[in-house]
């Protein structure tokens, strides 16, 4: 039982550091690099800055001046990315706290919520994490198969996969997290049979104790003592 919570508690931890990674990336979208042969130039846009490389090394990054002027689809993706991260970090805590190898959180019943609570939290940021790169990467599907799109087209970048690969393990962790409480229910319960064969000796002991000693008694004359 504890061996699983700590298992899950990793793959939890490891999306949430997958989501931080990936909201905090400029390759959300790149350009080809095959089709700049000649420039040896290439565009990578993430949701705060836009970047521009070349062969040689050299990269310049301007962020986004405003933000009423971004496009609808990456306000969206950042809240929730936001989002997701956030979720992440109090399922942490919360995590932490319904785990069994702690010494907080009650007794183990309350633990079990705590923890069942926790793994709703994950699945939430993984369900954000997902939406918002899986809304991301339609959108640049749908513009480089589109053929009246005449700008620049990208493909996906590498923080997509990052974000979907944290996202399934929030998701895998927090469903652990939620079958823990029931792994918890059906666990035996020890001691009350224990306790009932000790009050039986006990109650044993005390009425054969309580009953009288049927024994003659003894006479003994004054020869016995010389």
């Amino acid at each position: 039982m504890l061996g699983i919570q700590i298992i899950a508690f990793i793959f939890c931890f490891c999306g949430l550091a997958a989501a931080i990674a990936a909201t905090a990336s400029n390759e959300w979208k790149v350009t080809s690099r095959a089709s700049s042969v000649i420039t040896a130039t290439w565009v990578f846009q993430g949701l705060w800055m836009n970047c521009a490389g070349n062969a040689l090394g050299a990269f310049h990054c301007r962020p986004h001046l405003t933000i009423f002027k971004v496009e609808g689809y990456i306000q969206a993706c950042r809240g929730l990315m936001i989002s997701a991260v956030c979720l992440g970090f109090f399922g942490s805590v919360f995590g932490l706290i319904g785990m069994k190898c702690t010494k907080v959180g009650g007794s183990d019943q309350t633990k079990a919520k705590i923890a069942c609570l926790a793994g709703l939290i994950f699945i939430l940021s993984g369900l954000c994490s997902m939406t918002g790169c899986s809304l991301y990467a339609n959108r640049i599907t749908s513009e480089f198969f589109d053929p009246s799109y005449i700008a620049q087209k990208y493909e996906l970048g590498a923080a997509l996969f990052i974000g979907w690969a944290g996202a399934s393990l929030c998701i895998i962790g927090g469903s652990i997290f939620c079958f823990s409480i029931a792994e918890n229910s059906k666990s035996p319960r020890r001691g009350y049979a224990y306790n009932g064969a000790a009050s039986v000796m006990s109650s044993r002991t005390k009425v054969h104790s309580s009953a009288p000693d049927k024994t003659p008694p003894k006479h003994f004359d004054k020869n016995a003592y010389v």
